[in-house]
């Protein structure tokens, strides 16, 4: 059982954290746009007799946009002749229906979302508007399923969680070094600014070439990355404590975000640098969520496979002992502060292409979501323990919380208690392993005393 809780305990709390707000959010969902299109027609179609006019009713926004066109198109396939289309004005369902009397084209069916099918025309529609009296309707089926289930739901989660989970991997390198790294919130503001700043001022700002805009977004993340090599070499060369040097980088960074955009959000920047934080592949999974997924599979390679993730471990688990096998200490210091470093660089160029614009505000906090996943996740404080795909997995399970607790109506003050609570448990948690609390308790209640 130990085993079992230490090797798979942080999956065993997600899927339980997924099945609690599986139940808590299971309500009715009713299928919108070409889904829903697609239920109708064929609703439509199996229809006896089969309607040969009917008359589409939907409301004024995209989405019902997408209903009535997919509508209309599968049932000019079918032979099926729209005579009209009530978009948003109840009213119109009877001139449109008024219209197709006088024309010798009476409406025989009406196509609805499970919005409009709740219109008070289509209440007693025989009295109301005797021209369609006898029309029958078709309309999306309402289902049961959890709302933390739905498709765009677990879009948002990994969407939310992608530049936490992304520089959470260089965090995990820290921690197991036993260092820790704090300035990876305002290196994402010093990336966006950076990125933006250039792009507007040398790049041609709206009218930016691609070329342009991937080349100032990678000068901006190697100039975070010269910040990881300054705080490596504080932490090595000069053996300051990492809480202060990064604290001070933090201050540093901030700084420069607020000095490089005056204080302001830098918006000028073309529409297509959203591509990056906001573009899809398949089944609408993010590009950013690929990359971070391609990421992790690199990192645990790194980790497990290679000389420098064995090192890592080593310069953890006893720095001197390291030190006297061979392992290059420094240089393994300053590789996992110049890797944390490009990863928070890059987490800010993914923020600003999610808001297309850099802003000397993004990632205030982040770096306790950072450190709390990797807690989470089962990285020891003490150094020379953690996993990359249970970093992984601890983001998620932050990311979960939150979602959850959004879904929930929890108010935000009290989701900072909840977050504060569950960051203070993986940490209490570590504690216990290491101290080897529950075996000696185990052992002292088993072994008989003499005498």
């Amino acid at each position: 059982m130990r085993k079992l809780l230490n090797d798979y305990g942080t999956i065993i709390i997600l899927l339980i954290l997924c099945a609690f707000l599986s139940w808590r959010t299971m309500n009715n969902h009713t299928p919108e746009g070409v889904e829903a299109a697609n239920q109708v027609v064929d609703e439509l179609l199996a229809m006896s007799p089969r309607p040969t006019n009917v008359l589409i009713a939907v409301r004024n926004n995209a989405t019902d946009e997408r209903f009535s066109a997919a509508v209309e198109s599968r049932l000019a396939t079918e032979g099926i002749n729209v005579v009209g289309i009530a978009k948003g004005v109840p009213a119109q369902v009877r001139t449109i229906a008024n219209a197709a009397r006088d024309a010798g084209t009476p409406i025989d069916a009406v196509a609805a979302t499970a919005a409009t099918r709740s219109w008070p025309i289509f209440d007693g529609v025989d009295a109301k508007v005797p021209a369609m009296a006898g029309a029958r309707f078709a309309q999306p089926i309402s289902y049961r399923w959890p709302t933390f289930l739905m498709k765009d739901n677990l879009i948002n989660i990994s969407n939310q969680t992608v530049v936490i989970s992304t520089i959470a991997i260089g965090m995990t390198m820290v921690i197991i070094t036993g260092g820790i790294e704090l300035s990876v919130g305002s290196l994402i503001a010093l990336a966006s600014c950076l990125a933006a700043y250039f792009i507007r001022r040398y790049g041609g700002a709206t009218d930016a070439s691609t070329a342009a805009m991937i080349g100032y977004s990678a000068l901006a993340i190697l100039i975070c990355g010269c910040m990881g090599l300054f705080t490596g070499a504080m932490v090595t060369v000069f053996s300051i404590p990492p809480f202060i040097v990064t604290l001070a980088t933090m201050m540093v960074a901030s700084g420069l975000a607020y000095i490089i955009s005056s204080g302001y959000t830098i918006f000028e920047i073309p529409d297509a640098y959203t591509y990056l934080g906001r573009g899809t592949l398949f089944w609408g999974i993010p590009i950013s969520v690929c990359i971070c997924i391609l990421l992790y599979i690199a990192a645990h390679i790194l980790m497990s496979c290679t000389a420098i993730g064995r090192y890592i471990y080593a310069v953890g688990g006893n720095r001197e002992a390291a030190r006297l096998s061979g392992v290059p200490v420094r240089f393994i210091f300053f590789f996992v502060y110049v890797v944390i470093a490009l990863l928070a660089g890059f987490g800010g160029i993914i923020t600003a292409s999610q808001l297309k614009a850099g802003a000397p505000i993004y990632g205030v906090g982040y770096e306790m979501f950072v450190i709390a996943s990797t807690v989470v996740g089962g990285t020891s404080l003490a150094g020379g323990e953690g996993k990359i795909f249970g970093t992984l997995i601890g983001s998620f399970i932050i990311a979960t919380i939150q979602n959850g607790m959004n879904l929930l109506g929890v108010e935000s003050y009290t989701q900072k208690v909840v977050l504060g609570l569950v960051i203070l448990a993986a940490v209490l948690l570590d504690r216990l392993k290491q101290t080897d609390f529950f075996w000696t308790r185990r052992r002292a209640k088993t072994v008989p005393v003499e005498g």
